[in-house]
């Protein structure tokens, strides 16, 4: 044993602690690298990376609003199934099951082409260095400010997967008819996102529309947590057969906005879908969809820090993954 005055052996210990340092520096993943939280991350290596993309995903908006809707979603399904890693962009390869044939994609996930348009845009000024994965988790918050929506501060340096999984899609992301509790514990999963931040992010639906076959059920179910008159206006455009894929605005009163119409909407039982409802519905969400009702500003707050914490998803980071020259393939 080393005694306290002993110091024959003090520069072989000092040493072995350096060692063990050292290697155990080498040994950590290049994974562990984190986000970072510096509008200037691509400054030095290409500068005009975020003005590129705002206009991209500015012009898109111009010419379909709805397209907001979208891409907030998009960057939702991405981040939700194995991280914030653009997977869900991925086509079908021979190596690659796509995200998009799964059932809460197929069909109604939308902007794909919008993504792959400003990543085409960026890669002209500066190829193989903006991921798509940053582009998607921009695109959403760029979205979001055109449409009177919150800004936040996006993190960056996120780096785009090498698979996709399917099977994770279908299991992980929440159906349109889960119930508050199944939300709740779905968002917990999720880098511990809480209930409010659940109801937050679900706010999005203050824009988009939603297809028939996902609200149907709902409105002709004669049930006493939907509104007699929204039932029967939401009928006209959906047939109890057929018409699947027929629209109906998610807020009914200023689809195309951001606000918090939405929340007053849920107080009038008039969500369009179940899962919008049941967050307020007699259940654990009832009093933060009633403070957001009645407070826009809080709703627009606490939805930017929401976003915040979902882009924190398992990104890749440091050398893990590619940065893919275009999003829907890998690199060869």
């Amino acid at each position: 044993m080393v005694g306290r005055n002993d110091t024959t052996t003090r520069p072989t210990v000092a040493l072995s602690l350096v060692l063990v340092v050292v290697m155990m520096s080498a040994a950590a993943p290049p994974s562990e690298a984190q986000l970072s939280s510096s509008s200037s991350f691509y400054d030095s290596t290409c500068p005009d990376a975020l003005a590129t993309i705002r206009t991209s995903i500015r012009a898109a908006i111009a010419r379909e609003r709805r397209m907001a809707a979208s891409l907030l979603r998009l960057h939702f399904h991405d981040c939700f199934v194995q991280g914030c890693d653009a997977s869900i962009l991925l086509d079908d390869s021979p190596t690659v099951v796509s995200e998009k044939n799964a059932a809460p994609n197929r069909g109604s996930a939308r902007g794909y082409e919008v993504i792959d348009s400003a990543k085409s845009a960026v890669e002209k000024i500066c190829p193989g260095v903006v991921s798509c994965a940053d582009i998607l988790s921009v695109a959403a918050r760029d979205a979001s400010v055109y449409v009177g929506g919150p800004t936040w501060n996006v993190k960056l340096g996120r780096r785009d997967s090498r698979t996709a999984s399917l099977s994770l899609a279908e299991a992980e992301l929440p159906s349109f008819k889960e119930s508050a509790q199944g939300l709740i514990a779905i968002f917990s999963r999720k880098n511990g996102m809480t209930a409010r931040d659940m109801v937050a992010l679900s706010g999005a639906h203050t824009l988009g529309q939603a297809q028939c076959q996902f609200f149907r059920d709902r409105v002709y179910s004669n049930g006493t947590h939907i509104d007699a008159g929204f039932a029967s206006t939401r009928r006209r455009g959906c047939p109890s057969s057929g018409g699947d894929t027929n629209l109906a605005p998610l807020d009914l009163v200023t689809p195309n906005s951001f606000d918090n119409n939405y929340f007053k909407n849920l107080q009038q039982k008039k969500g369009l879908l179940e899962s919008d409802q049941v967050l307020f519905n007699n259940g654990p969400t009832d009093s933060i969809v009633a403070e957001y009702s009645s407070s826009p500003a809080t709703f627009k707050s606490d939805f930017a820090a929401a976003m915040v914490k979902m882009g924190d998803i398992e990104p890749l980071t440091g050398s893990a993954g590619e940065i893919r020259r275009i999003c829907s393939a890998l690199n060869s």
